[in-house]
């Protein structure tokens, strides 16, 4: 699973890497967490606000910080 968090490098961006590499940790997953910052690839994701989570290149969130249990969620419902 490779995970990405696309944003400039806000704080809520290094939230949103900081509370994924926990969970993944924590439940003990086969993923690596990437740090996007790149404007135009954020822009070729589609996404309106920043931070935004896409998992197996698939944008799942966008414009805010899930808390630890939709963080869960998240990764636990998208396949591998």
């Amino acid at each position: 699973m490779v995970i990405k968090i696309l944003g400039t490098g806000c704080a809520n961006c290094k939230r949103v890497k900081a509370l994924a590499v926990q969970v993944v940790k924590e439940l003990n997953l086969d993923a690596t967490v990437q740090e996007v910052t790149d404007i135009p690839t954020i822009m070729g994701y589609g996404i309106m606000a920043t931070p935004g989570i896409v998992i197996n290149e698939k944008v799942v969130g966008y414009g805010g910080v899930p808390n630890r249990r939709q963080m869960v969620q998240l990764l636990k419902n998208t396949p591998a």
